[in-house]
């Protein structure tokens, strides 16, 4: 078993990176795209799931590649991760995510705390985050048993299915829904609407993992994102 430090080294080293492309693609994307929003939500999407696939395949045999405070807490829930091991988990992805918005920020020349006025209001939007993190859940916990290069293909391509076909853009992450808050970019969200996204990520979590119970194998048998000593 890799020890608990690996481990969130790990988780810090994939979230801060998973941040810092998700904000940068998006800085780089409405820059060159010319005012044409489509074109830029296309180029962030790519560089997003281009980004979540390589961060998969590396750092999930060391800690299971969670990046997500939803997937830990899912995960937890279904005692596949002990109490200590999630809260460890999911403090080290938050800290990771707002450095990896720091760091986007400071390569593309912009304030370091720069909160975003970019409104995402309403039960619409806060229902597209229950039906992202549910696919995104789902996408995890069905492919455990595949090789990690397919787990990790599925994984990717669920968000970038995601940012076209839900309201919200599909954060589905609790980490980065507070990374982007304080990034008044392409990517941002505006404060006043982070709890209606958590909420709706929180009950997505809770849905997923219910049917993950009753369609998916029993906890703990072999998987990407939590068996990490395994990897493939």
């Amino acid at each position: 078993m890799i020890d608990l430090k690996r481990r969130l080294a790990a988780e810090a080293l994939g979230s801060a990176a998973l941040a810092a492309i998700v904000i940068g693609s998006g800085v780089m994307a409405e820059r060159l795209a010319g005012g044409n929003v489509a074109v830029a939500l296309l180029a962030n999407t790519l560089a997003t799931a281009a980004g979540l696939f390589a961060l998969i395949v590396v750092f999930a045999p060391i800690s299971g590649a969670h990046f997500n405070p939803a997937l830990t807490l899912a995960l937890a829930l279904r005692r596949e991760l002990r109490a200590r091991e999630a809260l460890a988990y999911g403090t080290v992805q938050i800290i990771a995510m707002l450095g990896g918005m720091l760091l986007a920020h400071a390569m593309f020349g912009l304030p370091a705390w720069l909160p975003s006025a970019k409104p995402r209001p309403g039960f619409a939007q806060a229902l597209g985050e229950a039906v992202a993190t549910f696919m995104l859940l789902t996408a995890v916990l069905g492919t455990r048993r595949r090789s990690l290069e397919s787990a990790a293909a599925t994984v990717a391509l669920t968000i970038a299915a995601g940012y076209w076909f839900t309201s919200s853009t599909s954060f589905a992450n609790p980490a980065i829904t507070l990374a982007r808050a304080l990034s008044d970019t392409f990517a941002g969200i505006r404060v006043a609407d982070v709890p209606s996204f958590l909420a709706g990520q929180f009950a997505g979590c809770l849905i997923a993992s219910a049917c993950a119970a009753l369609l998916f194998d029993p906890a703990g048998e072999a998987g990407v994102a939590t068996n990490p000593q395994r990897g493939r």
